[in-house]
């Protein structure tokens, strides 16, 4: 282990620390994921950082370290540790602003997930060396096109809300690391400025479309078929949604007729939920 991976290798152990504890803790899990609700009206401003360390399997958690792993060297070799770090993180809170942005009126909305961190490094990598291959899926992409239809199809899955993936945090997170790789070494921007501009332009005309124009987003749970689970966390956030809809079913009844309406079974029910 040399000191350039020191960085990345003290990142991956905090993801593992963090999603062994999700794992085998439900109440950890609802303590530092991601929730609109908590974030917007409770003011729980930790969890636009702490729900990055989390994550729905051993599978996603791989992915995501993998990918830190492969591109936090060449950031901290082209620009140094510290900007390593502020692009991380700054990576993972504009993701997850953007995200709440996007999803500020569904306060059942909860995510989890290093993405939109791992999506900064990812970009600057791609601003500062577009030419670079990228190896995805057994293709082998310029730096520079994968940004590019990564960019459209991201714009793609937050307009028509296809899937429950964090589409938000990605974009978000993959601009906000593009952008601070080129403030740390601004001669990028005059060898790259082509690829930089096809990249930066579409991403922010959207932005600003939906900020203007919020109707245009399609993002209806109701369309989706209750039998039907794509992935494993399109799962967990529904199984989320319909845990908000019992506790709001319950604390109804309670509105209406009063607590000792409740059967034994469901007072049970209704402290099992308040803990989540």
């Amino acid at each position: 282990m040399n000191e350039i991976s020191l960085p990345g290798y003290l990142l991956i152990f905090v993801n593992a620390l963090f999603t062994f504890n999700g794992f085998r803790d439900v109440n950890f899990l609802n303590k530092y994921s991601f929730k609109i609700d908590e974030i917007l009206i409770h003011k729980d401003y930790k969890r636009l950082v702490s729900s990055g360390f989390l994550h729905v399997n051993w599978l996603h958690f791989l992915m995501n370290m993998a990918s830190l792993y492969f591109f936090s060297e060449i950031i901290i070799v082209s620009l140094g540790i510290v900007p390593f770090f502020i692009i991380y993180f700054s990576s993972l809170i504009g993701g997850n602003l953007l995200a709440l942005y996007v999803h500020r009126n569904h306060g059942d909305y909860s995510a989890i997930g290093a993405s939109g961190a791992v999506c900064g490094l990812i970009f600057g990598c791609i601003a500062l060396y577009p030419e670079n291959n990228i190896h995805i899926f057994g293709l082998e992409l310029p730096g520079w096109l994968f940004g590019i239809i990564y960019v459209l199809l991201t714009i793609s899955g937050i307009r028509t809300n296809a899937s429950n993936i964090g589409h938000e945090a990605h974009l978000g997170g993959g601009i906000v690391g593009l952008l601070l790789s080129l403030a740390f070494f601004p001669a990028a921007i005059l060898e790259n400025y082509i690829p930089i501009l096809l990249i930066v332009l579409p991403s922010f005309a959207f932005i600003i479309y939906i900020i203007y124009r919020p109707a245009a987003l399609i993002i209806d749970g109701a369309k989706k078929q209750k039998d039907k689970f794509w992935d494993i966390e399109e799962k967990y956030h529904y199984e989320k949604k319909l845990q908000a809809d019992e506790l709001d079913k319950l604390l109804e009844k309670i509105s209406k007729k009063g607590i000792n309406s409740l059967s034994d079974k469901e007072r049970e029910r209704l402290k099992e939920l308040s803990k989540k």
